[in-house]
């Protein structure tokens, strides 16, 4: 049977029924007008049901229709019914549905539900400490600009927010996080004042702790590599289906700016992140040569109020 939605999440849960339902109608050999006429629904809330959206009811009735009219098979009819049953079970909300309408914007709002369901996350990150693994004075400063951009009490909501996500890192089986960072981040963190910079070391030599937390420094000395022509990135692995062993949702690729988002989906682009996140890997330091380095940042705020980390010179540890 299929496993249950609070094991895998209420959101990726839907987008996988829906990419169901979608092939279920191409293997029919049904256009969407020919498949919504034939259900009875109208063409628009025939592309919700295939796209997951989150204010679809799948009535039994309903489904039951569809898998008729499809011609789905004893074993499809077995894992619709189930999974479709799994979504009207009540409101089982995750945090973040609290978020969504009132500090995260629309654009970022699909990407939290999409990593609140993933099974590994691996983070590339340019300029910053990862949103995962800030402190809420970090995250508050990093609010902050442009100064003016947010106002103080949608700065509060979206720092509360990321707080929030963190969670998902200390949760029953929780995801895998694989970060990157370059050590330009570092440098730019020892220069937002003693106490703060000394509070995100030290959390990032503390969250490394946990086996399913893995942060690579890319060091100033690595020279040219994958992540300087990408950008800060993230992607996305999903959980496997317990009786098909495929992906629930394909892999996915995202990277946002100030103002929007990209969900790059397509097998040729995630390929290409996949490609830059080995080059990175390539170029980065092993876990506890990383974790030497932001010690030595973290020492060097003891000294006299300089910071006198050494840059890294070795090359990279594979």
């Amino acid at each position: 049977m299929a496993e249950p939605a609070g094991a895998i999440g209420i959101a990726l849960l839907r987008r996988h029924i829906g990419r169901h339902f979608e092939r279920l109608r191409i293997q029919a050999g049904l256009t969407q007008d020919q498949a919504a006429e034939r259900v009875e629904l109208s063409k628009s809330t025939l592309i919700r049901m295939e796209n997951g959206n989150d204010g679809v009811k799948f009535r039994d009735v309903q489904v039951r229709h569809m898998l008729d009219q499809y011609g789905a098979c004893a074993t499809d009819r077995e894992v619709l019914m189930a999974l479709t049953a799994e979504t009207r079970l009540g409101p089982r909300k995750s945090w973040w549905h609290d978020y969504t309408e009132t500090s995260l914007p629309p654009w970022f709002a699909m990407y939290v539900s999409l990593e609140d369901s993933a099974a590994v996350i691996q983070y590339y990150e340019q300029e910053l400490i990862p949103g995962l693994l800030q402190t809420q004075s970090y995250a508050e400063r990093v609010m902050q600009v442009p100064p003016g951009f947010l106002d103080e009490g949608e700065a509060v909501r979206r720092v509360q927010a990321r707080l929030e996500r963190q969670s998902l890192l200390t949760r029953p089986m929780a995801p895998r996080l694989e970060v990157a960072i370059c050590e330009a981040a570092l440098y730019r963190l020892s220069r937002m004042g003693r106490a703060l910079a000394r509070e995100q070391f030290q959390h990032l030599l503390d969250v490394t702790q946990r086996a399913n937390v893995e942060l690579r420094i890319v060091p100033l000395s690595a020279g040219m590599h994958g992540g300087m022509a990408s950008g800060s990135f993230i992607l996305l692995h999903f959980p496997r289906d317990p009786i098909t062993d495929e992906p629930l949702e394909p892999p996915m690729a995202y990277s946002d700016s100030l103002t929007g988002a990209m969900y790059l989906t397509k097998p040729a682009e995630v390929h290409s992140y996949r490609l830059v996140w080995s080059d990175v890997l390539l170029n980065a330091l092993d876990p506890g040569a990383s974790r030497s380095v932001i010690t030595t940042f973290l020492e060097g705020l003891h000294s006299d109020g300089e910071h006198h980390s050494r840059m890294v010179q070795e090359q990279p540890q594979r």
